[in-house]
């Protein structure tokens, strides 16, 4: 999928934490931020449930609950 480039306005501690993450696993600022935002937005959730499409309605809702409850935890 394409990238496009946006600006954002982060409070500084955010950003620190973002780029002593990037620095420590060795990636982008940029990189860090996406998965964040991917994690909270379900995109994991959504990518494991496309992957296996063959399951029924209730596998899926199933899977979707554990993944909600997994990030509540978290």
């Amino acid at each position: 999928m394409p990238k496009q480039r946006t600006t954002v306005t982060l409070d500084e501690r955010v950003l620190r934490a973002v780029r002593v993450k990037a620095a420590r696993t060795g990636r982008r600022d940029s990189d860090v931020i996406e998965e964040a935002l991917r994690r909270d937005l379900g995109f994991e959730l959504l990518e494991r449930i496309w992957a296996n499409a063959a399951m029924d309605e209730d596998e899926a809702l199933a899977l979707a609950v554990e993944e909600q409850h997994k990030a509540r935890r978290s």
